[in-house]
């Protein structure tokens, strides 16, 4: 994770996403539906629902909304169902994307997301041609502006914790473990801590640097990856 901020990332998808926050919270509203339907409707019972809902609270979706979600699930019948997908490919420069998604309709979805590639100067790869760029981490990031602690403490509060690394800007404390140990430290830490993000995640063990004349393509292509209704996020490992 060195030299890569996922907060930094993080901070701008969700500076874009303000002016589409109906969007976010009809994909957020699709996770927790999809996470309550497949296990138990109670969050504290169900690990992968409580990270939908995590995440649906760090992008500010009100509880009404997410309480709506668990209940149609809970409601619902045989016939509403999503499948999850994933998607590989090259944006300028050679950065290497992932693409998630939830969807009804594996064609309509396919054609939208091979349509942003090509459309926006990047090439949709095959399964594998990316992924391995990559490495499934939880990530924890504390905004370093609503706490009072200083590196060294925090480093051994992470570690206490079982968290497996650390890394520290200005903005945030960025916190990396083992995906099957994120609920334990993500319960350890915000006994102390408001955590700002909590998920699970493809952290890059590799990264792009972008020049600065590939930027606003690139920035172009995440924007109409991200728009469309059945991409859930959009993974990087470009520097910039």
């Amino acid at each position: 994770m060195a030299g890569h901020s996922k907060w930094n990332n993080i901070k701008n998808r969700k500076g874009a996403q303000d002016a589409k926050r109906g969007k976010l919270f009809q994909k957020l509203s699709r996770e927790i539906y999809m996470a309550a339907k497949a296990g138990d409707v109670d969050p504290d019972m169900n690990p992968t629902l409580r990270l939908a809902v995590d995440k649906a609270k760090a992008a500010n979706m009100p509880n009404d909304n997410i309480n709506r979600a668990i209940k149609r699930a809970s409601e619902a019948g045989a016939g509403e169902n999503y499948d999850e997908v994933v998607y590989e490919g090259y944006g300028p420069a050679g950065v290497g994307i992932l693409v998630y998604g939830l969807t009804d309709n594996h064609n309509r979805t396919s054609t939208n997301v091979r349509t942003a590639f090509n459309h926006n100067h990047g090439n949709l790869g095959e399964r594998g041609s990316v992924s391995f760029q990559f490495e499934r981490k939880g990530y924890i990031a504390i905004d370093r502006s609503q706490v009072e602690v200083d590196e060294d403490t925090m480093l051994m509060r992470v570690l206490e914790a079982g968290g497996e690394d650390l890394e520290v800007s200005d903005e945030a404390f960025e916190i990396t473990t083992e995906p099957e140990q994120l609920a334990k430290v993500r319960d350890d830490l915000q006994q102390d801590y408001t955590l700002a993000q909590v998920e699970l995640t493809m952290l890059p063990n590799v990264t792009i640097d972008l020049p600065e004349a590939e930027v606003e393509k690139f920035e172009q292509l995440i924007e109409a990856l991200e728009d469309d209704d059945d991409v859930t996020e959009v993974i990087h490992n470009a520097e910039y």
